[in-house]
């Protein structure tokens, strides 16, 4: 996952609102309309399903995480609503992507795949598997199965030498971000470790999830409130002591949502209680202003929101609605704000179409919520997709809890998934002592024959 430079034109800033989405917050069906509405403006962004376009792909300028995270929000889309219009491209995407190690690393991914990008397809399939979507013919990659090779993955991407553990950002060493440790990745690690202990009841995934929660503490990117922080650089001497302080939304969403499985699945033990209390509370703290959601880091920088940064929130809103599914106790704090957030969002649905947005005139989706009824004037996937789960996350009482594999789930697994990085790209060896002292076997052979040619040739010449 990448950052770009996001330029607003003075003219968009100068759109105001056409016809917002008008929403009954009190009648199901109208949410579901507005969700309905929404969701068209957001899927017309897609041209993976295209002639000759690659299913799971969206256009530039946005990066694969994000088309992951797309089809994610679909399925718990369809699990609210009961609207399968999308179910059909959704499973195309997500088999489409999926690899030959059948890992969420393909071909024309893998390059440039950080451990982030991977982990926001494993969770759309871990959705999946919660929410009994469509199961692949036997002899296609299965949900659960997609999943535990990824984590398999990530567990041998684990690096105690440097800050105590943690994975990297990025996966190969060639790619900008390596040397850089951060809650993102770890989230998506403990995620899914989580998800899978509550799916599964194998407490081996139990384990990694405390494990990784906690060295989260330890390091300091978890801190003594529950503020989710950044990340570290942990290359030379900097093991990851000097922390980068920024929080963004779906870090915090990644922590809450994978801790409310925890809690969950230990049966409300008092240690994962605290840990959703606390994230919950944080939250509620640093992402909400007057009840509406934002995004502190970048929303109202002069340097604005990025392009990835603009879809951040949209995950947090959606986690937290199914927190309260999971741990119950969080209702009161989180429910509350989730509908002031989605009445902003949608009044935020009114701009234009235009030649980016193919959705019905005045349902463009703007970026602020902060702003009400007063369109931003930006538009594109994450915006669209923001204000989607924003929306849906009031109706999340209408989805089933996730299911398990006790209480109907469906999809089948295989612990032994997953793949050797080294088998994908060609990566430098490390060079040893043993390689030193072989090279220099090698020279002084090469020197040997060249003095030894040498004298013939002078020789010759005598």
């Amino acid at each position: 996952m990448y950052f770009l430079p996001v330029l607003v034109g003075a003219s968009s800033l100068l759109l105001k609102s056409v016809n917002a989405i008008q929403v009954d917050w009190s009648n199901d069906d109208s949410v579901k309309s507005a969700a309905s509405t929404i969701a068209y403006g957001l899927v017309k962004y897609y041209t993976g399903n295209n002639t000759g376009d690659v299913p799971g792909n969206l256009p530039d300028p946005y990066y694969w995480w994000e088309a992951g995270a797309m089809f994610g929000t679909l399925i718990d889309y369809w699990a609210t609503t009961g609207d399968s219009t999308y179910n059909d491209i959704t499973f195309q995407a997500l088999q489409h992507q999926v690899g030959d190690d059948a890992d969420f690393m393909p071909s024309n991914q893998t390059k440039s795949e950080g451990n982030d990008d991977q982990g926001f397809w494993a969770m759309a399939a871990m959705t999946a598997a919660e929410q009994n979507f469509t199961n692949p013919d036997p002899n296609q990659p299965q949900w659960l199965a997609l999943v535990q090779a990824v984590y398999n993955e990530y567990v041998n991407r684990w690096e105690p030498d440097t800050c105590g553990g943690g994975m990297r950002w990025q996966i190969y060493t060639f790619n900008n971000g390596y040397n850089y440790k951060n809650s993102v990745s770890n989230g998506c690690f403990f995620n899914i470790a989580a998800r899978l202990a509550r799916y599964t009841g194998n407490e081996t995934y139990s384990d990694w999830a405390s494990k990784i929660f906690e060295w989260e503490q330890s390091i300091g990117f978890i801190n003594s409130n529950y503020n989710v922080l950044d990340g570290a650089g942990n290359a030379g001497s900097d093991n990851c002591t000097k922390i980068n302080a920024a929080q963004f939304t779906y870090n915090a969403g990644l922590f809450m949502y994978g801790a409310a499985h925890m809690y969950n699945h230990t049966n409300g033990s008092d240690v994962w209680r605290e840990r959703v209390a606390g994230i919950v509370n944080a939250s509620a703290g640093v992402f909400f202003q007057d009840g509406v959601m934002w995004e502190p880091s970048c929303e109202k920088t002069a340097a604005k929101c990025d392009v990835d940064q603009q879809s951040f929130k949209g995950h947090l809103a959606r986690w937290m609605a199914l927190t309260t599914t999971l741990a119950p106790f969080t209702a009161d704090t989180i429910v509350p704000l989730l509908k002031t957030t989605a009445q902003a969002a949608a009044k935020q649905c009114s701009g234009p179409a235009s030649e980016d947005y193919k959705g019905p005139d005045g349902t463009a989706c703007g970026f602020s919520w902060l702003q009400q009824a007063t369109f931003d004037g930006n538009t594109g996937v994450g915006e669209q997709m923001n204000a989607l789960q924003a929306v849906m996350a009031t109706l999340v009482k209408l989805a089933p809890a996730p299911y398990t594999s006790e209480n109907g789930g469906s999809s089948q697994g295989n612990p032994d998934a997953g793949a050797n990085d080294d088998n994908k790209i060609a990566q430098p060896k490390p060079i040893t002592a043993g390689d030193r002292a072989g090279a220099g076997i090698l020279t002084t052979l090469i020197l040997g024959g060249l003095v030894g040619g040498m004298y013939f040739v002078w020789a010759d010449e005598k």
